[in-house]
């Protein structure tokens, strides 16, 4: 790159995150992260220098202002956000979720989106070119039983996708959405013990259910994704904008086929 790229990870410092920015800074991009946990955080400053991550709650569109505020003192340009952070929400039917539970969902996963953006597009709109990648799930494309504030979140982040890709492309801004199946970590091992523990299950019998889901049989990892994005981001995916595109091994179902 003759200029050196920035891009932007929303909770880049664990997971998929970190996975997208160890990528992408293996390909010369500048980073900066936005991430609730201190502890990610400070990994990632002693990793990609000080000015290089921020402490915010990515929920809290006063938090998200700060964070750009303080990007904009380093850095001119952006050529790259990715809408990664998100939470699984909670796991149950619709008549039995608490309202603050799905509101915490929907304001991570989906309203976000909507407080990184805004920030990015000026930057992006100024030097007439630029990339946006919303982190979806395979849960936005087929639905997802006993997990509705997330599968709406995810749902609503491919909408924006095409939506933004509409708007920008004549600044040369290309959107697209991602959308993974179950990704090898933490947090699919928790939502594993969740769902184990409302079944009265085994967590090894409900992860091979999870996994007999897709037509490999595999959890996606998440060097995966982090693949993906650096190709969107980069030449190969210049005439790509308003896709959304599942990175599961082929979801075929996650109808709840284990109940009767």
């Amino acid at each position: 790159m003759s200029e050196q790229s920035v891009a932007i990870i929303s909770a880049g410092g664990s997971g998929i995150g970190l996975a997208i920015a160890q990528s992408l800074h293996e390909l010369g991009y500048q980073l900066f992260t936005v991430d609730i946990d201190p502890h990610h955080v400070a990994e990632f400053q002693r990793a990609y220098g000080e000015d290089s991550a921020r402490v915010c709650d990515v929920s809290d569109p006063h938090q998200v202002d700060e964070a750009f505020a303080a990007f904009r003192t380093k850095h001119e340009r952006l050529d790259l956000l990715v809408n990664n952070a998100g939470i699984a929400g909670p796991q149950g039917a619709l008549e039995d979720l608490a309202v603050d539970e799905w509101q915490r969902t929907i304001d991570t996963d989906l309203n976000s989106l909507f407080y990184m953006t805004r920030h990015a597009i000026p930057l992006m709109k100024a030097q007439h070119s630029g990339a946006i990648i919303n982190m979806s799930s395979n849960a936005g494309l087929s639905g997802c039983p006993l997990r509705s504030p997330y599968a709406a979140s995810k749902w609503a982040a491919i909408g924006l996708a095409k939506t933004w890709a509409m708007e920008l492309g004549p600044w040369n801004i290309r959107v697209n959405a991602l959308c993974p199946g179950s990704v090898s970590g933490p947090r699919i091992e928790g939502v594993i013990n969740r769902d184990a523990e409302a079944r009265g299950m085994e967590a090894a019998d409900i992860r091979r259910v999870y996994q007999r889901q897709g037509s490999l049989r595999q959890f996606t990892d998440p060097e995966d994704i982090a693949a993906m994005v650096c190709f969107l981001a980069g030449p190969g995916g210049k005439k790509v904008s308003g896709q959304a595109i599942a990175i599961d091994g082929h979801t075929e179902s996650l109808a709840n086929w284990l109940d009767p």
